[in-house]
């Protein structure tokens, strides 16, 4: 008997020249789907398609502006296949300290973590014409968990985005639509280059990548087993003890 093939599907990734997106871009496409590549580098996205993409004619690489709200209705109605599946892992990082005394760095954050993606993805699920949306995946972080005193700037851009999640969650559900939220820890990539984090805390972004496509009914993923263990500390502690940590 011959096994069932999965159909291709149009995979819209936002954000799409983060580390973890590049990897999703070739596992979606090693998977058989078409990828729908949105960024605003673009020359370095099409580079990196040429060169990393086993078959680069499966990507289309588009220019998206997380903050650009105005233009997200054009750029959505102007995509050249409506998606079945969108991952939106735009993001922009300053450290806490230097955040707290720059509104421009820190008002960007929550642009691009929480209002840009309120914004694209409200006029996406809002599309009544696209019946194939099945999946809407988003790329937030362990720093949105609890409130820490070494980046609860960040952290609340990122918590803000998972709520708003957990709510399109339901209010999709009846159509069918699965919402998942990738809840990551310490990520090798361009954005923590020159961070003092521990090495062994460290996961590649292929790594997180996979948790991305493979990405099932939960509405929680938290990729690798000590961060699973990490998230759960972080949830369930007592605030006396979260307030001691760094």
């Amino acid at each position: 008997m011959e096994s069932i093939k999965t159909l291709p599907k149009v995979v819209l990734i936002l954000g799409a020249n983060s580390d973890v997106a590049k990897e999703a871009i070739r596992l979606y496409v090693e998977r058989g789907d078409r990828v729908i590549a949105a960024s605003r580098s673009v020359d370095e996205l099409r580079d990196f398609v040429t060169r990393s993409v086993r078959r680069p004619e499966m990507v289309t690489v588009l220019y998206f502006d997380a903050v650009a709200f105005d233009e997200h209705h054009r750029f959505y109605y102007g995509l050249p296949e409506k998606p079945h599946i969108v991952v939106y892992a735009a993001g922009y990082l300053k450290n806490n300290e230097e955040a707290l005394r720059d509104w421009v760095g820190a008002f960007r954050m929550m642009q691009v973590h929480y209002a840009g993606a309120v914004s694209i993805l409200n006029i996406i699920v809002t599309d009544a014409g696209n019946t194939r949306l099945e999946r809407i995946i988003g790329l937030s972080s362990l720093s949105g968990v609890r409130g820490r005193k070494s980046n609860f700037i960040y952290g609340s851009t990122k918590s803000a985005f998972t709520q708003y999640l957990a709510g399109l969650r339901q209010y999709l559900f009846s159509r069918n639509v699965t919402v998942n939220v990738l809840v990551a820890g310490y990520i090798r990539s361009k954005m923590t280059a020159g961070l003092n984090l521990p090495e062994s805390l460290m996961l590649e972004p292929v790594f997180i990548a996979r948790s991305v496509v493979r990405a099932g009914g939960s509405f929680t993923i938290v990729p690798g087993f000590k961060w699973k263990i990490i998230y759960w500390v972080l949830k369930l502690s007592p605030e006396r003890l979260v307030a001691r940590l760094p």
